[in-house]
């Protein structure tokens, strides 16, 4: 009996391998002439059956009213005998219409003006260069708006191919979100979308060209992904150019420029990182000459120095040469390249916003984009405005009613919204005071237990108290954050579908800026608490200040608080970049591997192109927004924090490499095509950098004046300073100042009494006990503190200074590239003046009373001022 079975499933498949041996392979009907420009995909479902085919009769009735073509696949010929597959096709009559409808450029005149002179350093740049039928796939043409009633003007040499697939998909996405498919509740209904999430169908997708990892055997199919995973998403070509061109003809504009965005930051990441190694290998080579941490070192010195108790009664006093292993790495990210680089740092980012308004400005003229406005896309109405909002009113603009939705209903949901984002921020802030909780509970606990365990003593110098607790709540402080991005991503998405935005860049602003918001507490609060707060509002033996009267202020070490710094922000940026780059590479990879598992067995030609794009996963109309925010949110960590880790931007560099390549090998193997879409520039983000360069300066001069050891050093140098041979001999002995052991309280008085000294050291600057300004700071602290807030003010003048000058100094957009754009309009202007002057010519021969001789001379007028101009 079994037997039989295999025997019938021979003779299905057989059956089936003969019937559709050619379609099964392609991108076209069972024609083999029109091409599938969209598919459609749903199952059987027992519940609400009738009703959901109802939905899919008229909205299937509706498509072919608006002119589109539809082919059904039964669910006999899929691989699981489940799934319905409809097919779409736009004929030519629905593209042209659609395309001035949309106001697609097409092509009229190839490109004359010549290209720029060569560098002659183009040389050196071989082995990164891709052949050029990859870069550039295309001949260059001006364009020009389509219009129907001039096709005679445009270059179409073959009708099926004139339009790219990625513009017809776009076509065909834009009639199917505002095809309608009934009436329910009184209500219309309409728009694909609302017909995914009631499940009347399971997925909407374009197609990929053919498989990525071979040529299709159908000659018309174009292998463009083939192309764009051989020489851009394999991670072994990670040291090429990216195929800008390619990307954009086959993805869109929208995602080219995401990729051209990620590649140009990349290339000037490693003008970052070279400096920042250099940074940092200062600071190595220079280890052996630092004073400061020779004298902890010293026996003589350190060894001689007994310090306070960094905890109530569990603590013990405890010799100052305990940290210098410490002391001798944070030389590593504190010395006079600090400066520097925090400097350079901010110039840098000003150049690479500079620099990337001007390949923007190139972007836009050489992909058509120079007069595409916004409003064409992406300030069209939402298909879930038109759908939510009942009321209507005239446009002033258009003269025609349209939906709107009640002021007092914004206003209700404008509060509902506010509410749930601040709850969230307070749950984010909430959850970082229970980590410092955390830092001050365990602090004692991590002291007691290296004191007393053996086992722990040989690293007792490595791993101190401060350094156990700082790293433990840093990996706290991650899980933490990552638990919470996973919650509010749902929670942003819910309350800006229930705000009701009315357009899609509304959208997406909106959402942007609640994600950014969320994520830049969630990530940076941490790094705020230990560059700023931390260690600032200690008290001194004696009169130390608590958090809710119980849990006493941490402490830095005695090497300053910017190793600290230094830790949280590894543990944090690249726990963020390993994770995710996990969730990007490898959870698609294992849930396509799952839904394939089945299919792998079958012969190829049975696994159709349509059934092997719907076991992909869906790129979704929010995954480019998830790419953007993740290297934004990296970005503030290169900038914002810079001043405590050089190698950040090295850090930064090595995850780009492997994010484009991941990025590109998920989007060519792992997804869905995409369905197409235009944009000009990346949007709300270009205004979010720039909001955090600005800061960035801030920060960092805080961190070199607060953080660092720079300022209290340098005042010691140049005031402070007995020893004219060696200034900074002394340092660490008056950084320290002195406390009378009697003088504590009962609060925090040692359980262990001292032998042999009765008096401590602490980290501040105040009188000693025999003073009769007792405990009081003394003037060498106010100048210290003058001097860094002269340093803030002079750091941020200085650097703001040289960023505007730079940015007046380098023009937003090339001075070739706005000659171009002018020669461009001229000669299209040109073409299409010419072209309704010979149409005018031979209405004027062949008698058209309509044409009259003014007309002529206006026309002729017309190209004469446009010359002028």
């Amino acid at each position: 009996q079994q037997s039989g079975r295999r025997y019938n499933l021979f003779l299905k498949r057989r059956l089936r391998i003969d019937k559709r041996h050619e379609s099964k392979d392609s991108v076209f009907f069972r024609d083999g002439v029109r091409r599938i420009d969209f598919v459609l995909s749903y199952v059987d479902d027992l519940k609400e059956w009738e009703k959901k085919s109802e939905r899919r009769k008229e909205f299937e009735r509706n498509l072919q009213m608006a002119g589109l073509e539809l082919e059904t696949e039964d669910k006999k010929e899929s691989e699981d005998g489940k799934i319905y597959f409809v097919k779409i096709h736009a004929p030519w009559e629905v593209l042209i219409t659609y395309a001035e409808v949309l106001n697609i450029k097409v092509p009229i005149k190839e490109n004359d003006i010549p290209s720029t002179v060569e560098n002659p350093l183009d040389c050196m740049l071989l082995p990164f260069r891709l052949p050029e039928q990859v870069m550039h796939p295309e001949p260059d043409y001006f364009t020009a708006p389509f219009s129907k009633e001039k096709q005679e003007l445009y270059i179409i040499n073959d009708e099926t191919t004139f339009f790219s697939p990625s513009v017809r998909n776009r076509i065909v996405n834009y009639i199917l979100t505002r095809c309608p498919y009934g009436t329910e509740e009184g209500k219309k209904k309409f728009g694909i979308k609302r017909l995914l999430n009631n499940g009347t169908y399971s997925a909407a997708y374009p197609l990929h060209d053919c498989q990525y990892w071979k040529k299709a055997s159908d000659p018309n199919c174009d292998n463009e992904r083939y192309t764009l995973y051989m020489e851009w998403a394999r991670f072994f070509r990670f040291y090429k150019e990216q195929p800008l061109d390619l990307i954009r003809k086959y993805y869109g504009e929208k995602i080219g420029i995401y990729f051209a965005w990620l590649g140009f930051y990349t290339e000037m990441l490693f003008l970052a990182a070279v400096v920042g190694v250099i940074c940092f290998l200062y600071g190595l080579f220079t280890m052996d000459e630092n004073i400061s941490s020779k004298e902890i070192c010293d026996p003589a010195i350190g060894g001689e120095i007994i310090m306070c108790p960094l905890c109530d009664k569990e603590c013990e006093y405890w010799r100052l040469n305990t940290t210098c292993e410490s002391s001798q790495y944070s030389h590593l990210f504190d010395n006079v390249a600090t400066l520097f680089f925090a400097i350079f740092m901010g110039i840098w980012v000003t150049l690479f916003l500079e620099f990337w308004k001007r390949r923007q400005a190139r972007l836009k003229y050489e992909w058509d984009l120079v007069d595409f406005e916004e409003e064409q896309q992406q300030l069209q109405l939402r298909p879930e405005y038109e759908a939510k909002c009942t009321q209507k009113k005239k446009n002033p603009v258009t003269q025609e009613m349209e939906p709107y939705l009640p002021l007092t209903s914004q206003a209700v949901r404008f509060c509902i919204s506010g509410t749930t984002v601040m709850f969230w921020v307070s749950l984010i802030i909430a959850s970082m005071i229970a980590v410092i909780v955390y830092r001050l509970a365990v602090y004692a606990a991590f002291a007691s237990l290296m004191e007393n365990t053996q086992t722990l003593q040989p690293i007792r110098g490595l791993l101190t108290p401060q350094l156990a607790t700082s790293v433990t709540a840093s990996c706290l402080n991650f899980v933490i954050i990552m638990i919470l991005n996973f919650i509010y991503e749902r929670i942003a998405i819910w309350i800006t579908d229930m705000e009701i935005p009315r357009t899609h860049m509304e959208y997406e602003n909106r959402l942007t800026m609640k994600m950014f918001l969320f994520q830049f507490v969630n990530y940076y609060s941490s790094c705020f608490y230990v560059a700023f707060f931390k260690g600032k509002f200690v008290g001194y033996p004696g009169a130390y200040t608590y958090m809710f009267n119980r849990w006493r202020n941490e402490e830095c070490d005695p090497a300053g608080c910017l190793i600290e710094l230094t830790t949280q922000l590894t543990i944090v940026m690249a726990g963020k970049q390993i994770w995710g780059n996990i969730q990007e590479a490898i959870v698609p990879w294992i849930c396509n591997w799952w839904g394939r598992r089945k299919a792998r067995n079958n012969p190829e030609n049975l696994y159709s192109r349509w059934e092997q794009d719907h076991d992909l996963q869906t790129f979704g109309a929010l995954g480019l927004f998830y790419e953007y925010l993740e290297m934004v949110i990296q970005f503030g960590f290169i900038t914002l924090f810079v001043a405590s880790f050089p190698l950040a931007p090295l850090l930064a560099l090595m995850n780009n490499i492997l994010e484009i390549r991941v990025d590109s090998w998920k989007l060519t193997t792992q997804f869905r095509r995409p369905v197409a879409a235009k944009a000009h520039s990346i949007g709300v983000w270009q205004e979010i950098l720039n909001g955090m360069a600005i800061l960035s300066v801030v920060t960092n001069a805080f961190i070199v004046a607060f953080t660092s050891d720079m300022i209290p050093r340098l005042v010691y140098y140049y005031a402070y300073s007995e020893n004219e041979a060696l200034p900074m001999s002394g340092y660490i002995n008056n950084s320290l100042s002195v406390f009378q052991i009697s003088d504590f309280s009962d609060r925090n008085k040692p359980k262990v009494e001292p032998e042999g000294f009765d008096k401590c050291r602490y980290r501040d600057y105040r009188y000693p006990p025999d003073h009769e300004r007792k405990y009081l700071h003394t003037m060498q602290f106010w100048h210290i503190l003058a001097a860094k807030l002269a340093f803030i003010i002079i750091m941020e003048h200085v650097v703001f200074v040289v960023k505007f000058f730079v940015a007046w100094m380098i023009p937003d957009v090339p001075a070739d590239v706005k000659a171009k754009i002018k020669r461009e309009k001229y000669l299209t202007q040109k073409i299409i003046h010419e072209y309704e002057l010979q149409k005018l010519k031979e209405r004027l021969c062949h008698g058209d009373k309509g044409a009259t001789q003014k007309e002529f001379i206006a026309t002729e007028g017309r190209m004469e001022l446009s010359r002028a101009m």
